[in-house]
């Protein structure tokens, strides 16, 4: 029997672009159906999270400092490409996540986008937030990137947006990524995903 995964994600986040890559690679070949979730990860910070907007006002607490050391690490075991952060950081993701929203209809061209956004982030430090970037981006990998601008900018995809967001807190999420196995096990982080697995492992009636 398939298992399902919901994926909520925010294109601004270093450790959802880490995830982002392990998930997929984890999975492949797998029975599992993954819906790709756009939220806006700053929505969910201001309901439930504030402490994260804490922890940047301290630079030199000692974890805040080493946790860039451990994302490039985490990068590099994943095998993708960290330069962060950028002078963007941390950039609004608003017009990012509508333009996802845009193609959450269609998983190949929102996974496509995706990359190239992360891409574009975190490699190139490019900046997400303007609408003429994201118009280039999808371009570049193969979408009409006119037409998306378009569509994100419709009452449609704002309202999806707040409302993928709006869900992801209500059933419990405080950051991105947020993963939920099965509708219920809901698990969070890169760093996570080992658990991630195990449940997709586990008979699906085990609790």
């Amino acid at each position: 029997m398939s298992r399902s995964v919901e994926f909520f994600y925010d294109l601004s986040s270093p450790w959802t672009r880490i995830a982002f890559a392990n998930f997929r690679g984890a999975i492949a070949g797998l029975d599992v159906a993954v819906s790709w979730r756009p939220f806006l990860v700053g929505g969910v910070f201001n309901a439930v999270n504030q402490r994260v907007y804490e922890s940047r006002q301290n630079p030199d607490d000692p974890r805040f400092r080493r946790s860039f050391v451990w994302l490039r690490e985490w990068a590099r075991l994943a095998g993708v490409p960290m330069n962060f952060p950028s002078p963007h950081h941390p950039v609004k993701s608003v017009h990012a996540m509508r333009f996802c929203c845009a193609l959450e209809h269609d998983p190949e061209a929102l996974v496509r986008f995706s990359e190239a956004a992360f891409e574009a982030y975190f490699t190139e430090q490019r900046n997400i937030d303007e609408p003429g970037e994201l118009e280039r981006i999808a371009n570049d990998c193969g979408l009409d990137g006119a037409a998306l601008r378009a569509a994100s900018a419709s009452e449609t995809c704002k309202a999806r947006l707040r409302e993928n967001t709006q869900e992801a807190i209500e059933r419990g999420a405080f950051g991105s990524p947020t993963l939920i196995v099965d509708g219920r096990f809901l698990y969070f982080g890169n760093d996570q995903l080992p658990l991630v697995m195990q449940r997709l492992a586990a008979p699906e009636r085990e609790d």
